[in-house]
């Protein structure tokens, strides 16, 4: 016995449909904890390079002027003074530093030029200290 398959049928099935959406939503439910991760992953690599950044641009500044002329004047300043006087050292530089470090994380310059230090990186969503 044969049968012929009807010549009008040209749509999915219901059942067909639910299957195939079932099957999207079983790949985004494994896939998208990949995705958030990867997201945190690279916006701690770019905290840490702006970071490293700023550390490379605090040398400059300090070969350009003279550790002798800079370091007094240093230790008055707030964090955001300190930014203004690095950005002609940085690639790319934002007038602000909270503009330059990306979100959830903060950074702390030097508080002094005398023995050089990196600056601080913190995240602020686990209120730690980033090593790097």
């Amino acid at each position: 016995m044969t049968t012929k398959s009807n010549p009008l049928r040209k749509a999915f099935s219901m059942v067909e449909v639910l299957a195939a959406v079932s099957i999207i939503g079983i790949i985004a439910f494994l896939a998208i904890p990949n995705i958030i991760a990867i997201k945190k992953d690279s916006e701690r690599n770019l905290a840490i390079s702006r970071a490293e950044a700023v550390n490379m641009a605090i040398v400059s500044y300090i070969q350009s002027n003279g550790k002798s002329a800079v370091a007094p004047g240093w230790t008055s300043l707030t964090d955001q003074q300190r930014f203004t006087l690095l950005i002609p050292y940085l690639a790319f530089a934002p007038a602000l530093l909270t503009d330059f470090v990306p979100g959830g994380y903060t950074m702390t310059l030097p508080p002094s030029l005398t023995s050089l230090t990196k600056s601080v990186l913190t995240d602020t969503s686990a209120a730690a200290t980033i090593a790097y």
